[in-house]
């Protein structure tokens, strides 16, 4: 039940191996996206505090993981490694919180690792992959917001980067038939009231 994941994040296992086949429509899986340093970290602890079950982002999970262990599976050391484990991050991820009732959020998720493998490896992966594990068909990005915008010892890619991304993922969310919603340059209780009001009162 929703109450049982009130104000934290869910724990999940690290990089299992997953299958590329389909799975499930899940309409309470619900994608917080958009250009990176655009609040949507602050977003998803909002949502949490409210009581919504979150998962964190993939990517940041990762370069945890890594800087913590020496790995090379980072965006500024090998990005294709990096893209790989997100993706079976996230799956991971779909699997995990498939038992949860009421809105799911998720930082990110299998559109965007999808998205940024193939734009860097030109494998042509994004349309079975995010067709075979949908989300609920109303996705919000966070815009670029240049006055918020810092890096961290997580996030080392500078403004253009994330603007790229941004503009990479306003293409892609579309072209897989999912509603994009902008999320306005409000702080972030009415950013969190947009969403919920968005998405009415249950899945």
């Amino acid at each position: 039940m929703r109450g049982a994941h009130d104000a934290r994040s869910l724990d999940f296992a690290p990089y299992p191996l997953r299958s590329f086949q389909g799975g499930p429509a899940l309409d309470n899986f619900v994608v917080i996206s958009g250009c990176s340093g655009g609040g949507k970290s602050a977003l998803l602890a909002e949502l949490g505090r409210r009581g919504h079950p979150i998962v964190e982002e993939p990517g940041r999970r990762i370069v945890k993981q890594e800087l913590k262990t020496g790995g090379s599976a980072l965006p500024w050391v090998d990005e294709v490694a990096f893209a790989r484990r997100a993706i079976a991050l996230a799956l991971a991820d779909r699997a995990t919180a498939s038992g949860l009732d009421g809105w799911v959020f998720f930082d990110r998720g299998l559109v965007d690792a999808a998205a940024g493998f193939q734009h860097l490896t030109g494998e042509q992966m994004l349309g079975a992959l995010g067709q075979c594990h949908r989300y609920h068909r109303r996705v919000f990005l966070t815009p670029p917001w240049h006055e918020i915008y810092a890096t961290d010892p997580e996030r080392r890619h500078g403004f253009d980067v994330a603007a790229a991304e941004y503009s990479r993922l306003c293409e892609a969310y579309p072209l897989l038939g999912y509603e994009v919603l902008l999320l306005p340059k409000v702080d972030v209780m009415e950013r969190a009231d947009f969403v919920l009001r968005m998405l009415g009162e249950g899945p």
